[in-house]
C-alpha cells in the first residue's frame, strides 16, 4: 500500500520535468551575434506540429511598430511582433529533437531549415537555422 502511494506521488513529481523537455512554451531569444536579449517567443505544439509567434520585442532599440520589409513571402510589410516566425517542426522519432520546419528571422528575412533541441532539463532551447551548410545556432532560455 505505502509502495503504491510513494509510486503515485514520486511519478507525479516526475510529471513536470518531463512536460518541459518540449520546446513549447515562452522563450527569450538570445542574439547569436550580439548576446543581447532579443524577443519573446511562444511556441505553441498543435497535434504535434510546432508553431512559434513573437509575443514581445525586448532589445533597447527594438521599434515596436516594426515591418518585416525584409521577408519575401506573405509576411514582407507585416508587424513583427505577433509574427509566426517558426513553422512545422515535429518531434523525430525516439528523441527530444523537433526538426522539419522552418524559422525566419525577421532581421534578414532569411528563412532557415529548423531544429529544436531543449537542454540543461527544458530550461533551455537549442535553435539552430541552416541554408545548406551554413548555419546559425541560438540559445533560447525558458520564461514558461
Amino acid at each position: 500500500m505505502y509502495r503504491s502511494m510513494i509510486a503515485v506521488v514520486l511519478g507525479g513529481l516526475a510529471l513536470p520535468a518531463l512536460a518541459q523537455m518540449t520546446p513549447a512554451g515562452v522563450w527569450r531569444t538570445i542574439d547569436d551575434k550580439t548576446g543581447e536579449v532579443s524577443s519573446e517567443v511562444r511556441i505553441s505544439d498543435d497535434a504535434g506540429v510546432l508553431s512559434g509567434t513573437i509575443e514581445k520585442l525586448l532589445r533597447k532599440d527594438a521599434k515596436q511598430d516594426g515591418l518585416c520589409d525584409k521577408c519575401t513571402d506573405e509576411r514582407k510589410d507585416k508587424p513583427v511582433l505577433g509574427m509566426k516566425i517558426i513553422r512545422g517542426a515535429k518531434k523525430s522519432d525516439g528523441k527530444d529533437v523537433w526538426e522539419g520546419g522552418k524559422i525566419l528571422d525577421p532581421d534578414n528575412g532569411k528563412e532557415y531549415t529548423l531544429r529544436l533541441t531543449p537542454i540543461e532539463g527544458g530550461k533551455k532551447l537549442e535553435v539552430r537555422g541552416y541554408i545548406a551548410f551554413f548555419y546559425r545556432n541560438q540559445t533560447w532560455v525558458r520564461v514558461q
